[in-house]
């Protein structure tokens, strides 16, 4: 019997996109998984849209909060109500090939690991292929990994049995990052699948995409995550920037 898959999903007024993303899930070829979406006061058709998807199929389940509290907040309402051995990560905009789930399993058990990822192609907002492709190092090291984050979210998965469920404050930007970083100061090391299992929607309003808002939320990493003093901090954000500007660029293709 294969082991159940939970897969978390935050939403908030994601009616352009949520259908696709929902389908992409629907079209997995590893069929034993629980997909968590919990909606984060949408004012749109979000809501709607799930509903119609969740009455036909049982393995999607929906949780509405009463009030926006950010996706943080959200995420780990989803993780709280997860019941599944690993928990996978796929935001409301973003897609899986569908042999992700299969691939990335079968990988963990051959690989013995705990926890992986994969690379993924980028989407603009209308879902055009950008010709863009994320890679990352074969083997992923916690050194390398706290001076760059190259675990796309949507490509994540981790198994419970060996972690627990990692709950990361909600009110802490960058959650995504600091919940890898926990993972490998455990395991030292991991290997991501060595292909793209995924779409990531590159949106114009993103936090990813204004580079003001992505330094300062980087800079809190290291000043309130890792605890480093104010100097400290200012020099670990230099070698995150060369690393992001004259490293990271290297595992892109196009």
């Amino acid at each position: 019997m294969s082991e159940l898959v939970s897969i978390i999903t935050p939403t908030f007024n994601a009616e352009k996109y949520i259908r696709a993303t929902l389908q992409s899930v629907l079209d997995q070829s590893y069929q034993n998984w629980e997909m968590i979406l919990v909606d984060d006061g949408s004012t749109d058709e979000t809501v709607k849209i799930i509903e119609n998807f969740a009455e036909k199929d049982q393995r999607i389940k929906l949780f509405k909060l009463l009030k926006n509290s950010g996706n943080g907040f959200a995420r780990n309402v989803a993780l709280e109500k997860a019941t599944g051995k690993y928990i996978a990560y796929l935001d409301a905009d973003d897609l899986w090939f569908p042999m992700k789930l299969e691939k990335q399993i079968q990988f963990l058990k051959e690989k013995n690991l705990p926890f992986t990822f994969s690379f993924y192609d980028c989407i603009d907002e209308e879902g055009n292929n950008l010709n863009r492709r994320v890679e990352a190092p074969l083997i992923l090291t916690y050194n390398q990994l706290f001076f760059c984050n190259y675990v796309g979210n949507l490509t994540a998965i981790y198994d419970t049995e060996y972690f627990g469920k990692i709950v990361i404050e909600a009110t802490q930007k960058r959650q995504d990052w600091r919940l890898w970083l926990t993972i490998l100061k455990q395991i030292k090391e991991t290997k991501p699948v060595p292909e793209p299992l995924a779409f990531y929607r590159i949106r114009k309003d993103s936090i990813s995409s204004s580079k003001f808002k992505l330094i300062k939320h980087n800079f809190g990493v290291y000043r309130d995550f890792h605890g480093y003093n104010f100097v400290s901090s200012v020099f670990l954000m230099i070698r995150f920037l060369f690393t992001q500007l004259v490293i990271k660029p290297r595992y892109i293709k196009n």
